[in-house]
Parts: C-alpha cells; structure tokens; sequence
C-alpha cells in the first residue's frame, strides 16, 4: 500500500491544520484507518483511528486529542482527514496515516509521516 500524506506544517498556539491521507487500495477492504503521531523523545501515541467498512464510520480519540482533532473519510477517495484545533505545543510530533486490518491475523500500513509544528 502506498500513501500520499499532506496538511502538515508549523502553527501557533490556538491554531488550526488539517491533514490528509490518499491510500493506493481500496481501504473499505481493511478494518480501519487512521492517524498516529511520535513526538520527540517520546513513544508512538494513537490520535485518531475511524471504521472503514462500517457505513456510519465509528471514530476513537486518544485522550489527549478529544474535543479537539476530528477525524473523517472518504472511501470513495481512499483518504482519511485530520482536523486539528487548539494546538498546544505537545501535538508537536510526525503524524503517520496507518491503515489496518484487525482479525485472526493483523496488518498495518504504515504513510511516510508528515510534521507538525506548534510554537508558543
């Protein structure tokens, strides 16, 4: 699976970005897509994660993103879309648009990353 990621970039505090991810396969084959980040020094966080096959689209937020970032597809474009307010220095991180098939045997596809900036 190959991915075109974009929307990442550098931002104030309080801003606002958005980011985009185009997926070469059909991504209602898989289980789900999403978006996961790793900020400097620190371990690999789920931000974001939305159903694929299911016609109402089921989302998940980490915590630390709830009530702030919002997640939605389009299986049609094979994207998955972040939208990102009240950015705080800690979303500071590479964001990586995952696909993923969970069942008796797991896949992840993993987009080349895309960084975000947020500075005070």
């Amino acid at each position: 699976v190959e991915f075109v990621e974009s929307g990442g970039g550098s931002v104030q505090v309080g801003g606002s970005l958005g980011l985009y991810c185009a997926a070469s396969w059909d991504i209602i084959r898989f289980s789900g897509i999403g978006w996961s980040r790793r900020a400097p020094g620190k371990g690999p966080e789920v931000v974001a994660t939305i159903v694929t096959g299911h016609r109402t689209g089921i989302t998940e937020y980490g915590d630390s993103v709830k009530g702030r970032f919002t997640i939605s597809r389009d299986n049609a474009r094979q994207a998955v879309y972040l939208h990102m307010n009240s950015l705080q220095p800690e979303d500071t991180a590479v964001y990586y648009c995952n696909l993923y098939c969970r069942g008796p045997d797991d896949y992840d596809f993993w987009g080349q990353g895309t960084e975000v900036t947020v500075s005070s």
